[in-house]
Protein backbone atom coordinates (compact mmCIF):
# COMPACT_ATOMS: atom_id res chain seq x y z
CA UNK A 1 0.00 0.00 0.00
CA UNK A 2 1.46 3.51 -0.75
CA UNK A 3 2.32 5.07 1.92
CA UNK A 4 0.36 8.63 2.37
CA UNK A 5 2.89 11.42 2.95
CA UNK A 6 0.81 13.52 5.99
CA UNK A 7 2.31 14.64 9.55
CA UNK A 8 -0.12 14.48 12.85
CA UNK A 9 0.91 17.96 13.16
CA UNK A 10 -0.30 19.37 9.82
CA UNK A 11 -3.95 20.65 11.10
CA UNK A 12 -2.05 21.49 14.19
CA UNK A 13 0.16 23.97 13.51
CA UNK A 14 -0.63 27.44 14.45
CA UNK A 15 -2.83 26.12 16.96
CA UNK A 16 -2.42 27.95 20.37
CA UNK A 17 -1.57 25.67 23.24
CA UNK A 18 -1.56 22.84 20.61
CA UNK A 19 0.72 20.53 23.07
CA UNK A 20 -1.92 20.96 26.53
CA UNK A 21 -4.87 19.81 23.76
CA UNK A 22 -2.90 16.94 22.78
CA UNK A 23 -1.89 15.64 25.96
CA UNK A 24 -5.45 16.00 27.45
CA UNK A 25 -7.13 14.23 24.53
CA UNK A 26 -4.85 11.14 24.45
CA UNK A 27 -3.61 11.13 28.31
CA UNK A 28 -6.56 12.18 30.17
CA UNK A 29 -7.51 9.00 30.83
CA UNK A 30 -5.70 7.23 33.43
CA UNK A 31 -3.40 3.91 31.77
CA UNK A 32 -5.22 0.92 33.05
CA UNK A 33 -3.42 -2.95 33.10
CA UNK A 34 -5.91 -4.08 30.73
CA UNK A 35 -9.38 -3.00 28.79
CA UNK A 36 -12.75 -3.88 30.13
CA UNK A 37 -13.27 -6.99 27.64
CA UNK A 38 -16.34 -9.57 28.65
CA UNK A 39 -13.93 -12.59 29.10
CA UNK A 40 -17.00 -14.81 27.65
CA UNK A 41 -16.08 -13.04 24.50
CA UNK A 42 -12.75 -14.50 24.53
CA UNK A 43 -14.20 -17.89 23.68
CA UNK A 44 -16.23 -17.62 21.06
CA UNK A 45 -18.45 -20.78 20.15
CA UNK A 46 -19.55 -20.51 16.87
CA UNK A 47 -16.68 -18.24 15.52
CA UNK A 48 -13.90 -19.60 13.28
CA UNK A 49 -11.12 -17.66 15.58
CA UNK A 50 -10.47 -15.04 17.24
CA UNK A 51 -8.57 -11.32 16.46
CA UNK A 52 -7.41 -9.57 19.13
CA UNK A 53 -6.99 -5.17 17.88
CA UNK A 54 -4.43 -4.50 20.37
CA UNK A 55 -3.57 -0.52 21.17
CA UNK A 56 -4.74 2.88 22.55
CA UNK A 57 -7.44 4.96 22.75
CA UNK A 58 -7.36 4.99 18.71
CA UNK A 59 -8.24 1.20 19.59
CA UNK A 60 -10.67 1.62 21.80
CA UNK A 61 -12.70 3.92 20.36
CA UNK A 62 -12.87 7.23 22.53
CA UNK A 63 -15.72 9.10 22.95
CA UNK A 64 -17.65 6.74 20.86
CA UNK A 65 -20.15 3.64 21.68
CA UNK A 66 -18.27 -0.30 21.61
CA UNK A 67 -20.12 -0.94 18.11
CA UNK A 68 -18.72 2.09 16.92
CA UNK A 69 -15.24 1.55 17.17
CA UNK A 70 -13.07 -0.15 14.43
CA UNK A 71 -13.20 -3.78 16.05
CA UNK A 72 -16.60 -4.03 16.20
CA UNK A 73 -16.58 -2.75 12.53
CA UNK A 74 -14.12 -5.35 10.96
CA UNK A 75 -15.81 -8.18 13.20
CA UNK A 76 -19.25 -7.46 10.88
CA UNK A 77 -17.41 -6.68 7.33
CA UNK A 78 -15.66 -9.89 7.87
CA UNK A 79 -18.60 -11.87 8.40
CA UNK A 80 -20.30 -9.89 5.35
CA UNK A 81 -17.20 -11.71 3.27
CA UNK A 82 -18.27 -15.32 5.09
CA UNK A 83 -15.42 -14.51 7.81
CA UNK A 84 -16.52 -15.76 11.15
CA UNK A 85 -14.09 -14.35 13.54
CA UNK A 86 -14.33 -12.76 17.00
CA UNK A 87 -12.73 -9.78 17.22
CA UNK A 88 -12.19 -8.45 20.28
CA UNK A 89 -11.16 -4.69 21.38
CA UNK A 90 -8.68 -4.77 23.79
CA UNK A 91 -7.86 -0.88 22.95
CA UNK A 92 -7.12 1.46 26.52
CA UNK A 93 -6.46 5.23 26.23
CA UNK A 94 -3.69 6.49 27.40
CA UNK A 95 -1.44 3.43 27.02
CA UNK A 96 2.70 4.02 25.85
CA UNK A 97 3.74 1.09 23.98
CA UNK A 98 5.53 0.32 27.16
CA UNK A 99 2.02 -0.66 28.71
CA UNK A 100 1.09 -2.02 25.76
CA UNK A 101 4.61 -4.80 26.23
CA UNK A 102 3.40 -4.89 29.73
CA UNK A 103 0.37 -6.34 28.53
CA UNK A 104 1.31 -8.86 25.91
CA UNK A 105 0.46 -12.32 28.56
CA UNK A 106 -3.01 -10.96 28.82
CA UNK A 107 -3.41 -10.50 25.50
CA UNK A 108 -2.59 -13.97 24.77
CA UNK A 109 -4.92 -15.24 27.32
CA UNK A 110 -7.45 -14.19 24.82
CA UNK A 111 -6.06 -16.90 22.73
CA UNK A 112 -5.75 -14.64 19.51
CA UNK A 113 -5.07 -16.32 15.80
CA UNK A 114 -4.36 -12.79 14.53
CA UNK A 115 -3.49 -9.26 16.75
CA UNK A 116 -3.68 -6.38 15.13
CA UNK A 117 -1.20 -4.17 16.90
CA UNK A 118 -1.55 -0.18 17.18
CA UNK A 119 0.63 2.03 19.53
CA UNK A 120 3.34 4.34 19.68
CA UNK A 121 0.95 7.44 18.80
CA UNK A 122 1.02 8.69 23.27
CA UNK A 123 5.17 7.42 23.03
CA UNK A 124 5.52 10.38 20.23
CA UNK A 125 3.24 12.71 22.54
CA UNK A 126 5.29 12.68 25.36
CA UNK A 127 8.61 12.75 23.32
CA UNK A 128 9.76 9.20 24.29
CA UNK A 129 12.84 8.21 22.44
CA UNK A 130 11.62 5.95 19.57
CA UNK A 131 14.52 3.31 20.05
CA UNK A 132 12.57 2.29 23.07
CA UNK A 133 8.68 2.32 20.70
CA UNK A 134 11.11 0.35 18.87
CA UNK A 135 12.39 -2.54 21.30
CA UNK A 136 8.81 -2.36 22.55
CA UNK A 137 7.30 -3.32 19.56
CA UNK A 138 9.82 -5.64 19.01
CA UNK A 139 9.36 -7.38 22.03
CA UNK A 140 5.63 -7.55 21.89
CA UNK A 141 5.74 -8.86 18.47
CA UNK A 142 8.25 -11.35 19.44
CA UNK A 143 6.51 -12.80 22.19
CA UNK A 144 3.03 -13.15 20.14
CA UNK A 145 5.08 -14.59 17.17
CA UNK A 146 6.32 -16.53 19.97
CA UNK A 147 3.09 -18.60 20.80
CA UNK A 148 1.69 -19.02 17.14
CA UNK A 149 -0.06 -15.57 16.73
CA UNK A 150 -0.15 -13.70 13.72
CA UNK A 151 0.55 -9.70 13.69
CA UNK A 152 -0.36 -6.97 11.72
CA UNK A 153 1.59 -3.58 12.58
CA UNK A 154 -0.26 -0.65 11.76
CA UNK A 155 2.17 2.48 11.53
CA UNK A 156 1.75 5.91 12.88
CA UNK A 157 2.86 8.78 11.84
CA UNK A 158 4.21 12.39 14.59
CA UNK A 159 3.33 15.89 15.07
CA UNK A 160 5.86 17.92 12.96
CA UNK A 161 5.94 20.36 15.98
CA UNK A 162 8.30 17.87 18.26
CA UNK A 163 10.38 19.00 15.57
CA UNK A 164 11.73 16.99 11.96
CA UNK A 165 14.74 14.91 13.38
CA UNK A 166 12.01 13.39 16.38
CA UNK A 167 9.39 12.76 13.58
CA UNK A 168 11.37 11.09 11.01
CA UNK A 169 12.97 8.95 13.44
CA UNK A 170 9.57 8.16 14.94
CA UNK A 171 8.03 7.34 11.76
CA UNK A 172 10.54 5.02 10.38
CA UNK A 173 10.46 2.61 13.37
CA UNK A 174 7.58 1.18 12.07
CA UNK A 175 8.56 -0.29 8.83
CA UNK A 176 11.66 -1.33 9.97
CA UNK A 177 10.27 -3.50 12.89
CA UNK A 178 7.57 -4.88 10.26
CA UNK A 179 10.76 -5.85 8.04
CA UNK A 180 12.82 -7.23 11.03
CA UNK A 181 9.88 -9.09 12.26
CA UNK A 182 8.80 -9.91 8.65
CA UNK A 183 4.92 -9.24 9.80
CA UNK A 184 2.23 -6.88 7.54
CA UNK A 185 2.55 -3.17 8.29
CA UNK A 186 -0.17 -0.78 7.67
CA UNK A 187 1.68 2.30 6.44
CA UNK A 188 -0.24 4.98 8.13
CA UNK A 189 -3.71 3.51 10.55
CA UNK A 190 -4.95 6.93 10.46
CA UNK A 191 -4.68 7.30 6.44
CA UNK A 192 -7.99 9.19 5.34
CA UNK A 193 -8.87 9.91 8.14
CA UNK A 194 -6.46 12.88 10.13
CA UNK A 195 -6.79 16.19 9.74
CA UNK A 196 -10.39 16.10 7.92
CA UNK A 197 -12.88 17.52 10.30
CA UNK A 198 -15.48 15.66 9.40
CA UNK A 199 -14.43 12.28 10.09
CA UNK A 200 -13.00 12.97 13.56
CA UNK A 201 -14.13 14.33 17.01
CA UNK A 202 -14.09 17.41 18.29
CA UNK A 203 -10.37 17.65 19.49
CA UNK A 204 -9.30 16.70 16.18
CA UNK A 205 -7.35 13.74 17.01
CA UNK A 206 -9.67 10.72 17.86
CA UNK A 207 -11.93 9.67 15.16
CA UNK A 208 -15.35 9.70 15.29
CA UNK A 209 -18.14 6.84 13.86
CA UNK A 210 -17.63 7.39 10.10
CA UNK A 211 -13.76 8.03 10.36
CA UNK A 212 -14.03 4.51 12.39
CA UNK A 213 -15.81 3.20 9.08
CA UNK A 214 -13.03 4.48 6.77
CA UNK A 215 -10.45 2.49 9.14
CA UNK A 216 -11.98 -1.02 9.22
CA UNK A 217 -12.05 -0.66 5.42
CA UNK A 218 -8.57 0.13 5.56
CA UNK A 219 -7.79 -2.80 8.07
CA UNK A 220 -9.69 -5.21 6.52
CA UNK A 221 -7.90 -6.09 3.46
CA UNK A 222 -5.07 -6.72 5.34
CA UNK A 223 -6.87 -9.07 8.15
CA UNK A 224 -8.08 -11.00 5.04
CA UNK A 225 -4.93 -11.69 3.50
CA UNK A 226 -3.45 -12.78 7.15
CA UNK A 227 -6.66 -15.29 7.30
CA UNK A 228 -6.25 -16.51 4.21
CA UNK A 229 -2.24 -16.91 4.27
Amino acid sequence: MREVGWHLGQIFTGWKGVFIILCLAFLGCREQTSPSVNQSDASPSAASGVIVAFGDSLTEGYGLLPEQAYPALLEKRLADKGYHFKVINAGVSGETSSGARSRVNWILRLNPDIVVLETGANDGLMGISPAVLEQNLGRIIAKLQQNGVTVILAGMKMLLNMGPGYTQEFEAVYPRVAEQYEVAWIPFFLEGVATHRALNLADGIHPNARGYEMIADLVLPYVIDAIQN
